[in-house]
């Protein structure tokens, strides 16, 4: 290259400009493609039921087809028989009626073929299909979030914890926090003792906090554990501290590993206060408050939070729990430590 050009600003900006440009025009095509590819394989699909329902070309159809297809289109992977059985299933999973077959196809287009075949091969019924096509589209998900979002039951986890937020937040921006809310939160990713309290759950999500993240959705970004707050010259220190880029506002997370009280709604109330008089800025909406407790009673909870101005959440979470007989079992960091040093010396 002119190394001359190479250093030259001005040519450097337009060079970058135009790389984003070309990437954009890739993503674009390949957006169009993956959309005319489904239309094909959508009408494929019904074409294939309606084969099967008027010639009488017996149960080696399929087989026949993909060997034809395949021989024809040797480039193509998509003409497997196993391939043609899942474009059949899922025009049939879909088509249960014109207005959802029309519904269907206009958002189904803009997710890969993958995506939807782990959306009908896990999903029981239409409403649950449609809710994780369109997370995946808002989203981006890729097909391994996608993936585990459905075996997690985010669609009846979702919006279903006990909140103040319509009394607190704006419309907009109450029901998208109220949708960011799970009920329970699945931690089985993590291995705790029976008996475990905050610390040991705290500590346990802090070491997974990628899959933390991914259990609490799109949008969170971590800030810090046990974030040190100064009010009036006394120190307090929050669980854990979020941003949210899309709510735009810090969430703050408190951890009990008992069952809800009254009391740790009046302590979020105050922390997510701290956060709105310290560091919120006049470019960020109001923090939120999110405890995540091992059980609750819900008619507390909503006489807990009846009167608190801010605006707060409360879920259960779920996890595998290590028995406790097998804790006691298990050597401790030191013993380690001293074992290691020990193979070290051999």
């Amino acid at each position: 290259m002119n190394r001359s050009l190479k250093k030259d600003k001005d040519y450097s900006a337009w060079l970058k400009e135009l790389k984003n440009k070309i990437r954009s025009v890739q993503i674009k095509a390949a957006v169009r493609i993956n959309s005319e590819l489904l239309q094909f394989y959508w009408k494929l699909g019904q074409d294939i039921v309606d084969k099967q329902k008027s010639a009488k070309w017996g149960d080696g159809f399929l087989k026949q087809l993909s060997k034809d297809l395949s021989s024809e289109f040797p480039d193509m992977k998509g003409f497997s028989k196993r391939n043609l059985e899942l474009i059949r299933q899922w025009y049939v999973f879909y088509n249960q009626e014109d207005l959802i077959a029309k519904q269907a196809v206009s958002q189904l287009v803009q997710i890969p073929w993958g995506h939807n075949i782990a959306i009908i091969s896990k999903c029981k019924n239409l409403d649950e299909a449609f809710f994780y096509v369109q997370r995946t589209i808002r989203n981006s998900w890729s097909r391994s979030v996608l993936t585990h979002h459905i075996e997690s039951n985010l669609f009846g986890r979702e919006g279903k914890a006990i909140t103040n937020f319509e009394a607190t937040l704006p419309a907009p921006q109450s029901d998208l926090a109220r949708e960011t809310l799970k009920d329970p939160y699945n931690f089985d990713f993590l291995t705790l003792t029976k008996k475990h309290d905050e610390k040991e759950l705290e500590n346990a999500l802090v070491k997974h906090v990628t899959k933390f993240l991914l259990e609490l959705g799109a949008g969170f970004s971590y800030i810090g554990q046990q974030y040190r707050l100064e009010v009036g010259g006394d120190e307090f220190f929050i669980d854990l501290l979020f941003y949210h880029v899309k709510l735009h506002c810090y969430v703050v997370i408190e951890l009990k590993a008992g069952k809800f009280r009254p009391e740790f709604a009046g302590k979020l109330n105050f922390y997510v206060s701290a956060v709105d008089g310290i560091l919120k800025s006049d470019m960020d909406n109001a923090t939120i408050g999110i405890l995540i407790c091992k059980s609750k009673n819900d008619i507390v909870v909503e006489y807990a939070l009846k009167d608190v101005h801010k605006p707060i959440g409360v879920s259960e979470y779920i996890t595998k729990n290590l028995p406790d007989e097998f804790k006691s079992s298990m050597p401790s960091i030191e013993e380690f430590e001293a074992e290691l040093n020990g193979a070290d010396q051999i």
